[in-house]
């Protein structure tokens, strides 16, 4: 486990996929077509999901920022987020695409931030007017879900690979707001360590970019200095062998690899020899937090 830390936390990924530098060419072009910018952020790792470029070439223009999957992430930092962009007058949305929560204030988000713009327009004569709307985010933070939310049909594609969605198109959603889709895009390099694990645990990055095991460790890691509580319940561990494994005088990666054994051991992850498959428990633990198994739990906190 020595071994594979050393080489994570070397890791330079570099990931831009020729269709995504495409992308990123078409949504500076058809930003001279839309009036607001509507950004999908995962509600679970606000920054993170955040893609640097499109602040760069969407910052003359209106935007809402849209806090998806709210029903993964911890409610008071949901709250916590949508302070932090509105203090920088950026107004935000929770919404869980799924159910729908939310969906409808977003609508009413975007009628209000065109009304005065509506006004001076209606005042020259120009009635009618569409407000236009791009839809924008980063691979698998759920744009197709919400876009077919909105328009109340399904109408983008809906995968679980990151960069499923290649077409664009315009949706009516009411007699007042059309939007344009966009693919999502991904910026091409990494610069830390930590903005590519979050993207990890969250299912964004593809599994082949980064070590499964790797990034089930730092989750674990995660989870056993914040939310230690859910690891004992979902995988019937005990406080006192947590502590006593924690406490051993050994490197803290040998400690915690230790415990994701006895996890493994736990859910029947054995193969012959009684040992454990490590890939398969690998899976169960990150499978398990990307689907909100492991409770609502919000990685970026304020």
């Amino acid at each position: 486990m020595e071994d594979k830390k050393e080489k994570l936390s070397s890791t330079n990924i570099n990931w831009f996929p020729g269709h995504m530098a495409k992308t990123r060419r078409e949504i500076e072009e058809d930003l001279k077509l839309v009036d607001v910018v509507v950004e999908l952020l995962d509600a679970r790792i606000p920054i993170s999901s955040q893609n640097p470029e499109i602040a760069k070439i969407t910052k003359e223009k209106k935007k809402l920022i849209v806090l998806n999957k709210i029903d993964l992430a911890d409610e008071k930092e949901n709250k916590k987020w949508v302070n932090y962009f509105e203090k920088q007058n950026i107004p935000v949305c929770l919404v869980d695409s799924n159910s729908g929560k939310g969906i409808d204030q977003c609508i009413k988000q975007i009628e209000k931030m065109m009304q005065a713009e509506q006004e001076r327009l209606a005042e020259k004569g120009r009635i009618g007017r569409k407000i236009r709307v791009m839809i924008v985010g980063i691979p698998n933070v759920g744009k197709s879900s919400f876009i077919n939310r909105i328009a109340k049909k399904a109408t983008a594609g809906v995968g679980n690979k990151p960069g499923f969605t290649k077409q664009k198109q315009w949706i009516r959603i009411n007699e007042k707001v059309e939007l344009l889709d966009t693919p999502g895009v991904l910026w091409p390099k990494f610069e830390s360590e930590k903005v590519a694990l979050n993207l990890s645990f969250t299912g964004t990055i593809k599994e082949e970019i980064l070590d499964r095991l790797e990034v089930a460790y730092h989750l674990v890691k995660f989870l056993l200095e914040n939310h230690r509580e859910v690891l004992l319940e979902k995988y019937k561990l005990e406080e006192s062998y947590v502590e006593n494994i924690l406490s051993r005088d050994l490197p803290e990666n040998e400690n915690i690899y230790e415990i994701m054994l006895e996890m493994g051991k736990k859910r029947g992850c054995l193969i012959s020899g009684g040992n454990v498959d490590e890939e398969k428990i690998a899976k169960i633990i990150l499978d398990e937090f990307k689907n909100g198994k492991l409770g609502k739990i919000t990685i970026e906190t304020r």
